[in-house]
């Protein structure tokens, strides 16, 4: 998105001839303002209007323009300060115009410095989201419509190469973060070197761990000689985050610092304890008894904005619905926002995305389902309504879990929050029509589960354990309460259990256990001490499900004296084999048949079968012995044939035979040899080739013969379609010079019979009646041929009448 600030700057418009004169007005007018700003004295400043301050006419047009006339605390204190080129940090509450706190003295500083297009870049202006992003970019529009300056905007979920193009060519950019990295990275006419401001709004949010190495990574792209400035509610002191963003001995300025609130006095807070469960029912119920309202309602993840977001879409509570997450398309996000701004009553569920700098007017209520991660986000969030000193409401849900940890933090940030009750007698449950609907739709069910575990991780990855405990919150009454049959399973919670179990002491079974096991004639157990260590072996003879199985499983595992005698045979199997388990022979269903039958089963006696391939095999089992029935299963004992090709004698060769050296020596040089080769095959190809042209003049001349006789007989079969009446052999038919010819009815031509085409003018009615018409030529066609005199009178009388 890319914008021209100046409205009346027009490319290609002829120069006018007072333009010299235009210029050294501008001149002298920069003059004089940078002399008022450096006589200006930012401590001593208490100027409460914008016409009191040296401003420049464009930017002073502007505010008019835009209806801005008071200053608040924070750009009265800002303003003169980053005039002066300091660098600055703003602490002020939310609402209170940090915007255009920044906004003003980005515009000043290019216009003294007369900053072209031929500059570059200027000034660049990071925000942690898009949306605040496209909120910063419009103000920007609005204020700086008077200046001439080049101002693009830089955000993801847009055209990189479009945005590419434009990039060269911009004086101030408003961007996010990873965006802006892009760029940097891999557009190669983008320029930074000539930047004179870099502007941090919500700058808590952008140096904090998640926007860590990206910020550090474009610093590292700006120059160092530059003004800085970071806006924020809650802004940073740390020497390393300041450190890192190259700061020369900056201002900190602070609006609430000496305040008794942290949020506007406007601001009704309030909080409810609600256990985990009952928080939909309660947002159900506060929805239906404030329908007329504009609400504002913030969870922790995207999944439970959607899940909430469809499921109430079916409750239907009565108010417009809208969500927002960052899963969402940029276009997507941007039609929500303008939605929710533009609507008078709807209720917007959506996650921290929408927490910071976004200015929705007349929002009524803040509610917050799930608990803030710290105190700094719980004021961003309430920070989205009471802006610009008008009335608002928010209010926390908190599980008694989560009360003492988040009240003290909110009481040390000098948040002041009241404790309220939910009227039991509006209030109503939602669980059994949550239920119903998972269980007829089961994409809302696979969402709702999904939100489950989505809650679940983001109470797990919480830093302060103090307010977010997952031991002490009812998962299964929470998974019951979204309309889940059971709790999802939560793969990175039975991770930790099972490493914990993995890697903990293996203890020594109990005293039943080993009384169980002697009485089941366990060898290992029977008689012995407890042992330091157990093994995976002891586990697996202890499993308690054995009788699941096979009986000769049970007899393998318990040690049965009478398999020893079946198993050993002729010396091929060690005389103890209770040493190793692994030695036992399988038994199988011949065993147990000769068992029940009272003999033993036969089992072959061992042999080496040397015929078959290469290699000998040896047969000593019933298995072994069915592979010599099998012609498929022996082919990987005969090993691989070789493939022979027979010359013109008849001797056989293979497919690839190598010449000894000296043999090929013997032949002549290589350049010879190769040279002879390549005349035999230029040789063989032209013969080739010969006979290859015969084979298609052949061709041709076969398909022309073919032809030819084709066309003979469809001559032949014409000449038979018509016979001549006015022959020696008629009876008194010539009747002068013109003569009769009558065309048989029909012909049958090999065994097909030839239709006569129907003419237009003939009629299809009568039939078996004779038609006779006269043609050019005297030919007559008749429908039968004449055959009696009489006949032929009619046919003549025809033709005269």
């Amino acid at each position: 998105m890319v914008s021209k600030l100046d409205g009346r700057a027009r490319p290609g418009k002829p120069r006018h001839p007072r333009k010299p004169l235009k210029r050294k007005r501008d001149a002298e007018d920069v003059v004089a303002l940078e002399q008022q700003v450096a006589n200006l004295d930012p401590r001593e400043v208490s100027a409460k209007d914008f016409a009191d301050l040296p401003l420049s006419q464009p930017t002073a047009s502007g505010l008019e323009a835009s209806h801005f006339k008071t200053m608040t605390d924070v750009q009265a204190k800002v303003i003169p300060l980053a005039l002066k080129g300091a660098d600055c940090l703003g602490a002020a509450k939310t609402g209170s115009g940090k915007t255009l706190a920044f906004l003003i003295p980005v515009l000043e500083n290019l216009y003294r410095k007369r900053w072209t297009s031929m500059d570059g870049l200027g000034v660049l202006i990071i925000s942690p989201t898009r949306e605040l992003a496209i909120q910063i970019f419009d103000v920007l529009r609005k204020v700086g419509r008077y200046h001439s300056f080049a101002a693009g905007l830089v955000i993801g979920g847009k055209s990189l190469r479009e945005e590419q193009e434009r990039l060269g060519r911009m004086n101030i950019l408003v961007c996010t973060p990873g965006r802006m990295l892009q760029h940097m990275d891999q557009t190669a006419s983008f320029d930074v070197n000539n930047l004179q401001m870099l502007v941090l709004d919500e700058a808590d949010r952008i140096m904090d761990m998640g926007f860590q190495t990206t910020v550090d990574a474009i610093v590292e792209h700006l120059p160092k000689e530059r003004q800085t400035l970071l806006f924020s509610a809650t802004q940073t002191r740390k020497v390393s985050d300041l450190a890192r963003l190259s700061l020369r001995e900056p201002e900190y300025v602070s609006v609430h610092e000496a305040a008794s609130s942290s949020t506007p006095s406007t601001l009704q807070q309030h909080y409810v304890i609600t256990p985990l469960p009952e928080k939909l029912d309660t947002l159900y119920s506060f929805l239906r008894s404030n329908i007329k309202s504009k609400i504002l309602v913030f969870l922790s993840s995207g999944k439970q904005v959607r899940f909430v977001y469809e499921s109430f879409c079916h409750l239907q509570p009565g108010i417009p619905l809208l969500h927002l997450h960052g899963k969402q398309k940029q276009t997507a996000r941007l039609d929500v926002t303008a939605k929710f701004s533009a609507a008078k009553y709807s209720c917007l569920f959506a996650t921290d995305v929408a927490a910071r700098g976004l200015d929705f007017p007349a929002v009524d209520w803040v509610i917050q389902l799930d608990c803030p991660e710290d105190a700094e986000t719980y004021i961003h969030r309430v920070g989205r309504t009471a802006r610009f000193e008008r009335n608002g409401r928010a209010v926390l849900l908190l599980d008694p879990s989560e009360e003492e940890g988040i009240l003290k933090r909110l009481a040390q940030k000098k948040v002041p929050i009241e404790r309220i009750k939910v009227r039991q007698s509006k209030q109503q449950s939602i669980k059994n029509q949550l239920q119903n609907m998972c269980f007829k739709d089961p994409e809302l069910k696979y969402i709702g589960q999904k939100a489950f575990v989505s809650y679940v991780r983001s109470v797990h990855v919480q830093k302060d354990k103090e307010i977010f405990n997952l031991r002490e919150l009812p998962l299964e009454e929470f998974a019951a309460s979204l309309g889940l049959a059971g709790t999802p399973k939560i793969k990175f919670l039975n991770g930790d259990s099972v490493k914990r179990l993995k890697n903990a002491p293996r203890d020594l079974p109990s005293s039943s256990e080993d009384e169980g096991a002697e009485e089941k004639g366990d060898e290992k157990s029977r008689g012995k001490k407890k042992e330091a260590v157990r093994t995976k072996y002891d586990r697996m003879f202890e499993r308690r499900n054995q009788d699941v199985l096979a009986d000769h499983y049970k007899k393998m595992i318990e040690g049965d004296d009478d398999d020893e005698v079946a198993d050993v045979d002729d010396g091929l199997r060690d005389a103890d084999e209770d040493d190793d388990f692994l030695t036992v022979k399988r038994r199988g269903y011949a065993d147990d048949l000769a068992e029940q039958i009272g003999g033993a089963a036969p089992v072959p006696k061992p042999r080496l079968v040397t015929a078959v391939g290469a290699e000998p095999i040896f047969i000593d089992s019933k298995r072994r012995e069915k592979l010599l029935k099998s012609k498929k299963k022996l082919l990987k004992f005969k090993g691989k044939g070789t493939k022979l090709v027979f010359d013109d004698d008849g001797n056989a060769h293979a497919i690839y035979e190598l010449e000894d050296e000296g043999q090929f020596r013997e032949q002549g040089p290589a350049e010879i040899q190769r040279s002879k080769f390549v005349e035999e095959e230029k040789e063989r190809v032209k013969v080739a080739d010969a006979v290859d042209k015969q084979l298609v003049r052949e061709k041709k001349r076969e398909r022309k013969e073919k032809r030819k006789a084709r066309e003979m007989a469809e001559r032949e079969i014409g000449d038979e379609m018509h016979v001549e009446l006015g022959t020696p052999d008629d009876e008194g038919l010539d009747d002068g010079d013109d003569s009769v010819k009558v065309a048989p009815r029909r012909v049958e031509v090999e065994g097909h019979p030839q239709k006569r085409a129907k003419k237009w003018f003939e009629d299809d009615s009568e039939d078996g009646a004779k038609r006779v018409k006269k043609r050019t030529g005297r030919i007559i066609e008749a429908t039968e041929e004449p055959e009696t005199l009489e006949d032929l009178e009619a046919l003549a009388s025809g033709l005269l009448g």
